[in-house]
């Protein structure tokens, strides 16, 4: 049975890991606000850009360029995106999760992985996926030459022909308790990746008689990576808010386990002590007894 010594030293322990928890929980809170922010900022402006590449293929009567080719998808490739660090709940094992599934679902295509994210890397390695890129410490801080790095090397390999299919899967920040794994289509670029809202929106700019001063091509040849850089960018801050925000979660739930272990170890040994008290006395008691 333990000594009221070794419960001592439990609850020193679970206490000391509970300050650990509440600062890691500090810390992902603030880190959240910067990365929330950043989020927001960035959602108009990619959806705006939809809107202007939208408007302007409809202007054009059949756009040609590398990125809008359409083939029969045998080679496929995914940009995973999870986070570099654990303690975040579940939200690197849905994202990895998500894309294991999406594996045995293109079982019969060339399905080959760009990891963005150490805890992606590490996982399909030991998995024996075909990784062709790994990019770590991307959710400290997100910058856009990272993903105009990633973004540049998925269209080289599409217009090159290397690949028929580019997605991205990631966790979208819906709000602080909630985030949703998502599955969603980077190249080829075409009409079908446009929500109705999104065309609705093309459909009044197309109201709108705009003037083009430069030549289909050179505006497609603008527009097009632009675009992919811009939403490979919100996908990266997508996954690190996620991540922020799995984190405090995760933590906030962890400090207040360790409250309630703490408790309940107290009480136990309240109660050990209690019970030590008791007999002691009986003993005392029992012993006068005797000798009267």
């Amino acid at each position: 049975m333990p000594t009221l010594l070794d419960f001592r030293r439990r609850i020193r322990s679970v206490r000391s890991t509970q300050q650990i928890t509440r600062a890691m929980k500090f810390v992902a809170a603030s880190k959240l606000r910067r990365a929330q922010e950043a989020v927001f900022a960035a959602r108009p402006y990619a959806r705006q850009m939809q809107d202007v590449l939208a408007s302007a293929m409809a202007r054009i009567e059949s756009p040609q360029h590398p990125l809008l080719a359409r083939r029969p998808e045998e080679r496929v490739v995914v940009l995973l995106v999870t986070g570099d660090k654990g303690l975040c709940g579940t939200f690197n094992a849905n994202v990895i999760r998500r894309a294991v599934e999406f594996g045995r679902e293109h079982q019969q295509e060339s399905f080959e992985v760009v990891a963005a994210g150490k805890k992606g890397c590490d996982a399909l390695r030991k998995r024996k996926s075909k990784l062709i890129g790994e990019y770590i410490n991307l959710s400290a801080q997100v910058e856009f030459s990272k993903a105009k790095e990633i973004g540049g090397r998925l269209m080289e390999m599409y217009a090159a022909g290397q690949v028929d299919a580019v997605y991205a899967i990631y966790n979208e920040f819906k709000s602080v308790l909630a985030q949703r794994v998502v599955v969603e289509k980077l190249l080829p670029i075409g009409a079908a990746q446009f929500s109705a809202a999104e065309k609705a929106g093309a459909e009044a700019m197309v109201l709108v008689d705009y003037i083009y001063e430069q030549p289909p091509h050179a505006i497609l040849n603008t527009l097009l990576p632009r675009h992919v850089e811009t939403q490979v960018f919100r996908v990266l801050l997508e996954s690190a808010a996620s991540e922020h925000a799995a984190r405090m979660t995760a933590m906030d739930a962890a400090t207040t386990n360790a409250a309630e272990l703490i408790d309940q170890v107290t009480l136990y040994m309240n109660k050990v002590r209690q019970a030590a008290i008791t007999r002691e006395i009986i003993e005392v008691v029992s012993g006068a007894a005797s000798t009267a």
